[in-house]
């Protein structure tokens, strides 16, 4: 089956990868170094080896190929080999997709960046801005509308539950926003009846705003958010493993986590792959491979084309991939290292230096509450894809593999 016939944007049963193959290359005529690339290699067997992650792959592109691509350990604590096309959860590197989606209406003259939310999800019309007073919680009035770029830059007021644990964090915490099992309109309505954390345009607060982005593209063209994607970014981009569950025929490619943390005993627990959800959260519900994601980021690469198929408008993908915090806001929680913004969907490196890694200005990424992670150099023309699914090591895992991928860069 091809990507075109993937209407419900589920990955396909396979015995082979079937997503086309991004153009490789050896590495030194890309301008990276092999013994950096295998030093980077054998610091994740390192890790590998001392239980950090059951396994991982890392993808390294630069000029439009693949200089780079291992698949390390394995797919599980007890499983097969990890291979390259290992699949995965990728939890918030759905919200670059999705963002890509919106923004795709905003091509097509379906909305406007400024619109209200509100005009297409009316439950947000009533909502208000939770105040602390005195340890209580009070309403006000929003002085002016969430906007659909409140929701692409995480300046909308809403937030996550795992973010802090104010009354209003409480009360998602106590909801059932988590469940897979409502749809995406009940979600959406049952986030606008939550309190704001902050008045919308003050602050970045990391949320559900792409959530109700991926409500908005239901609304907007009159098809679930699973089969929209599929139409606009993901067959277009032939990412024929990416979709909100996988088949049953899959289950031997399916990457876990270790069951405890590694470091800190807990209890790991994620969504089950091979199960359809009710809510396709447009925040972090797809599973996908790496050689898909590598497609999706080479097409950012080129400027939003791909094999002859223009997903995004080379202009839009300019301002999405712009910083659009500016001094004005303030930067709430620690996801946004020093020198960064976020532009819509993405963040954005805006210094040279102060964060703690390498990279450039003009940088931009996200990344995975399981461990996955990517960026794209415009500068360098280089782009990267990690997977692996340790939840509690991503922080750790994000900053090593920037480190060494920069390393090999000639």
């Amino acid at each position: 089956m091809t990507a075109t016939a993937t209407a419900t944007a589920a990955p396909q049963a396979t015995t082979a990868l079937q997503t086309p193959p991004v153009p490789e290359a050896r590495p030194e005529t890309l301008g990276l170094s092999r013994p950096r690339l295998q030093a980077m290699s054998d610091a994740f067997k390192r890790e590998i080896d001392k239980g950090t992650v059951p396994g991982v792959t890392v993808l390294v592109a630069r000029r439009g190929q693949i200089g780079w691509f291992e698949a390390l350990g394995k797919q599980g604590p007890a499983g097969a080999p990890m291979v390259r096309d290992s699949i995965f959860r990728i939890f918030s590197m759905t919200k670059p997709i999705v963002s890509v989606g919106i923004m795709a209406l905003v091509e097509d003259g379906q909305l406007l960046l400024s619109d209200a939310v509100a005009k297409f999800i009316p439950e947000f019309a009533s909502q208000q801005v939770g105040v602390v007073k005195d340890g209580k919680l009070e309403l006000a009035p929003p002085t002016r509308p969430m906007t659909v770029q409140d929701l692409l830059r995480h300046t909308s007021g809403l937030t996550y539950e795992h973010q802090g644990d104010g009354p209003v964090h409480k009360l998602y915490q106590e909801s059932r926003v988590r469940s897979r099992k409502i749809s995406n309109a009940e979600h959406a309505a049952l986030v606008a009846s939550f309190p704001l954390v902050c008045q919308p345009g003050a602050a970045f607060n990391y949320s559900r705003s792409t959530d109700i982005l991926g409500r908005i593209i239901e609304v907007v063209s009159g098809k679930t958010l699973g089969t929209f994607l599929t139409e606009r970014v993901l067959a277009p981009l032939q990412m024929a493993e990416t979709g909100f569950s996988t088949p049953e025929a899959n289950a031997g490619r399916l990457a876990e986590p270790f069951a405890t943390d590694p470091w800190t005993g807990d209890k790991v627990a994620l969504f089950n792959m091979l199960e359809q959800p009710v809510m396709e959260s447009g925040g972090g519900g797809l599973v996908s491979t790496t050689m898909d994601y590598a497609r999706f980021c080479l097409m950012l690469r080129n400027g939003g084309t791909l094999d002859g198929n223009r997903v995004i408008g080379r202009k839009t993908l300019e301002l999405m991939a712009a910083d659009h915090l500016g001094p004005g806001v303030a930067i709430n929680g620690t996801l946004l290292s020093p020198g960064h913004g976020f532009g819509l969907g993405f963040a954005v490196r805006k210094e040279a230096g102060i964060a703690p890694f390498p990279g450039s200005v003009g940088q931009y990424f996200w990344s995975g509450i399981a461990g996955t992670f990517f960026w794209i150099d415009p500068k360098e023309d280089l782009f990267a894809v990690f997977m692996s699914q340790g939840p509690g090591q991503r922080d750790y895992t994000r900053t090593l593999v920037r480190d060494l991928v920069y390393a090999a860069v000639e």
